[in-house]
This record gives structure tokens, sequence and C-alpha cells, in this order.
């Protein structure tokens, strides 16, 4: 049997999670940059994100946040718009949850961004229908039971 000359396996490989405790300073965007919401993983390295400016965009995940940060449906992204390809950009940063709601407290995000659900709607479509899938009970109804 060969023995075995690597250093380590998948486990040394995934590395430690140190810096996740660290508050890190707040980035905002630049030119060229935009905030966008994640709708969906594609995978291979990819994700369909709608962009703050209303533009549904093709976002690829860069090799230093691959494997590394794991992007979910609903995280608030920064993305970097390329100037030859309008649908497509790439993931330059992900912001923690309590970030994403300092960005909307500084008014970089509208008010109408849902923050923290892995689902991504409209709001006046669930308003509507919460109508209709509530069942009211009366109190005569709820002593049978």
């Amino acid at each position: 049997m060969p023995k075995n000359k690597g250093k380590g396996g998948k486990n040394r490989k995934r590395g430690k999670n140190e810096a996740d405790d660290e508050k890190r300073e707040l980035i905002f965007k630049e030119d060229g940059q935009e905030y966008a919401q994640v709708l969906r993983m594609l995978g291979n390295g990819r994700c369909e994100c709608m962009c703050i400016d209303g533009t549904k965009r093709l976002c690829h995940i860069r090799g230093k946040m691959h494997k590394k940060v794991w992007i979910a449906a609903g995280d608030i992204i920064l993305v970097g718009l390329r100037d030859y390809q309008d649908d497509k950009a790439d993931v330059i940063l992900k912001y923690m949850s309590d970030e994403a709601r300092l960005l909307k407290a500084y008014g970089e995000l509208p008010e109408n961004t849902r923050l923290n659900e892995g689902i991504v709607g409209d709001l006046e479509e669930d308003d509507e229908n919460d109508d209709q899938a509530l069942v009211h009970f009366e109190d005569e109804d709820i002593d049978r039971i």
C-alpha cells in the first residue's frame, strides 16, 4: 500500500473559521458597483440577482469567495458591473445580516427591501393572500375543540 504523502485532507482545505467573530468596516458601493439581493443559486459559482437599480443580472462568484463565503437566496451582496455586458456582474462582497440592516438604516438600500428571508417576493402579493389563507374561529368553535 502506498503511504499518504499529502499534508492533510478535506478538513485542512476548509481551514479555521476565525474571521467570523471580528467586526469589519462597512464597505459602501463605488462607481461601477451596485447592491443586489440574491434571487436563487444556479450552481457552478453563479447566482441570479436583482440589483437595486431594478435589473435582474446573472452574477459570477469570484474565486476568492468560492467555497469560503457561502451565499444563499435572499442575501444582500455587492456586485461589480461589467462595462461590456449589462446583464452579467461579479460578486465582490457578501454582507452579513447586521451589515445589511445598517445599509438599510443609512438609506443605501430602499425601504421595500426584505432582509433575512430566503424567498424573495413582492410585499403586495403576500398581503392580499393573507386574508384568504386565515381561518377565523368563533368562541363556541374553540370551546368544542
